[in-house]
Order: structure tokens, then sequence, then C-alpha cells
């Protein structure tokens, strides 16, 4: 899940990180009073989920409130690589000497949080990876006691920042990124650029948290935050129906139970020379309706030419997944051909509702994926 930059920046202050004044606005009214709060020069940010909201025209100066409330009229409503923008933030533009980069992910080989930081910010990171890689320092956090003082001043060092003063500050907001990221249970914390002020302090410019959706059962507060324009729609209807859905760019629906199966599914699709279309997880337990909404969910793809159906029922009752496949069919008329294997708890009474419909029985996830692959090229070329 993403927090828009207005999100992210309230988190950070929360953690005693320095960040810009200002309010979010959804109207120029409301950015022009926002811009009387803070009294000065202001910067008007669309906020939407992509980047390039500079150079769109999504991002601009303003001396007065006048100019500010112009600005946002300008904005809001703007449509920015296929999104339009609903609010714009206003904050103090701050005149700065430098910009630094600073961010805290997890680095899953050595099952650690890794600190990153250069000298090197306002671009992507994975830019300076390429034209500059030495710019780059990376600390890994202690697994137990989290970034340690001495670390973070370690890196403050490693970029550049050699006055003690500085470096503390810099070690204070590492502290406070790094505490953000594992409290939130986030997959990125990022502030670019953190500047170098004119009186030598520091300040987060912009931020940038993406969060774990596994995670935010415990983070109500978090997930009332959610903004999903961004998102596929049927992305949406999945989260809605209690689905695991990402979509891909194949053309073989899967619906399996399990994550660990359902990638399973896909590599072996793959191996027999298709490409999935999707990656779904109806989860355990999975009733009719739920298996209803997640063929819909497929069947909605028009890039969809065949669906492989891989259930291994131990929690999941085979014949509650045939009840659902068959409701379905009821409502999404279709004549896309469907594979299915079905095992496991009254996986003979499954069978037996299916016996009349179109589903193809198959005994293997191999002979599965193999007849997914020759019906989806049939189908194609009958169409």
């Amino acid at each position: 899940m993403k927090l828009h930059e207005y999100q992210a920046r309230d988190l950070l202050a929360k953690y005693g990180i320095p960040v810009t004044g200002g309010g979010v606005a959804t109207t120029a009214a409301e950015a022009r009073k926002i811009a009387e709060t803070i009294g000065a020069k202001v910067v008007v940010k669309a906020q939407v989920f992509v980047g390039g909201r500079g150079k769109a025209g999504g991002v601009k100066l303003a001396n007065t409130p006048d100019e500010a409330e112009a600005v946002a009229k300008q904005i809001i409503g703007m449509d920015i690589k296929g999104l339009t923008v609903e609010k714009v933030l206003v904050a103090e533009a701050i005149s700065y000497k430098k910009e630094i980069y600073l961010s805290a992910i997890l680095d899953r080989g050595t099952k650690k949080v890794l600190m990153i930081a250069s000298s090197e910010g306002g671009v992507e990171i994975e830019e300076v990876a390429k034209t500059n890689p030495d710019a780059i320092i990376k600390v890994a956090a202690h697994p137990t006691l989290g970034l340690l003082d001495y670390q973070a001043r370690e890196l403050a060092f490693a970029i550049g920042l050699t006055d003690g003063k500085q470096a503390r500050q810099f070690a204070q907001i590492a502290s406070g990124l790094y505490k953000v990221f594992v409290e939130t249970d986030a997959s990125l914390a990022e502030i670019n650029p953190l500047v170098i002020r004119e009186d030598d302090s520091l300040q987060a410019l912009d931020s940038k948290i993406l969060l774990d959706d596994s995670a935010l059962f415990r983070h109500a507060d978090l997930e009332a935050m959610r903004d999903a324009s961004d998102e596929p729609p049927e992305e949406q209807q999945a989260r809605d129906a209690g689905i695991t859905f990402i979509k891909l760019d194949g053309n073989i629906g899967c619906m399996v139970n399990g994550a660990g199966l359902a990638m399973a599914t896909m590599d072996v699709v793959k191996l027999y020379g298709g490409e999935p279309a999707n990656f779904l997880d109806i989860g355990g337990g999975a009733g009719k309706d739920k298996v209803k909404a997640a063929l819909q969910i497929i069947l909605a793809d028009p890039n969809v030419k065949a669906v492989l159906f891989n259930i291994f029922g131990g929690i999941t009752r085979v014949d509650e997944v045939a009840k659902g496949i068959i409701a379905a069919l009821e409502e999404v008329k279709t004549d896309v051909p469907m594979v299915a294997r079905l095992v496991g708890t009254n996986e003979e009474a499954g069978r037996a509702l299916l016996v009349e419909s179109q589903l193809i029985p198959v005994a293997t996830l191999g002979e599965g994926a193999q007849k997914a692959v020759a019906a989806a090229k049939a189908y194609a070329s009958a169409a």
C-alpha cells in the first residue's frame, strides 16, 4: 500500500523528523488558506502516485496566497499519467544548499533492515547506482537492537557530513526513519531529498512510504489512509473479497488456494510454454462466494484465453469450490476453456458437481498446465 507524500510527511513528523510545514488541500480556496497560514513563499504539489510530477506541471511555486490559489486551480483536476489530481500539498518553499538521499528497506539476502544513504539526492537512486555506485552507502541495522547510534553516525560521515552537529542531526533522522520502517511494517521508507538548508540544518523535503499489505491488520489507522486510485479495479475487488490477486501480462488465468501452490502453478505454466495472467490465492477455507468472486475477476481480463484451477483441498473443501465455479458461470457467460485439477477433501463430490460443466478434468498439475496452454492457443487461434 502506498502513502501519499503528505501522509508520509505527517508520519515522519510523529517520529521527530523535521519536515516542511503546510497542509493538504482539495480545492483552490483551501490552498489559499494554507498559504496564508504559512505566510511565505510556498510550493504546491500534486498528490498522485506517479513520478515526474514536476515535468507534467504538477509542482509549482507561489509567492503569495493569490498565486497559490491560482496554481492550485491549475493542478487540481489535472491528468498526470492517467491519474486525476484530487489533492495538493501546500508547503513552505525551502531554500537549501545540497540534496541527500536516505532510505530504509528490507534486504532479503541478509534478512536485515538496510539503511541506504547517498550524497547525491534529488534523483532516482537507481540512476545513481548506474552512474556513480560508489556514492551509495549501505549499513545493515542490528537484527535485534536496531540501528545503533554509531552506525547512523558512520553513515553520516560516509556521505560527507563531517560537521559534528550536522552528523548528530542526520543520525537522529536516520534512527527516526528506521523506527518508521519497523513500527509501520513498511517495505520502503524513503526521504528524497533530505536537504541541507542555508543554516546547515537538515530537513526532509519529500518522502515516500510503502506499507506491507499483509501487515495492515495490525495498523487500522494506516489502512484508513488507503487511496486506491492507482490500483487496477480488479485488485480492489479482490481485496474487498478477501482474495490475494496480482494482475500479470499473460493469457492463462490461475485460481489456486495457497500462495506457495499459486507460485508453483505459475512456474509450471511457464515450464510448458504458457504465460500466467495473474497470481490469485483464494486462501484456505474458501467458500463458494469467494470462488465465484475470484472467477469473475479472472474472466474480466480480456487477455485470458484459458483458466487453470489448481485446488488442493485440505482446509478448503473441493465441493465448495465446485459450487463457486458453477455459481460464477451462471452469471458470467463465457466460452473461455477451463482446466481443473481438484483434489483433496470432498473431491469426489466436487467432481460430481462439475461433471456436466465445460471444465476439462486433469489429475496432475503438469497435465493441467499442458492442457491449459494448449487450450489457450486453440482459443486464440479460433478467435
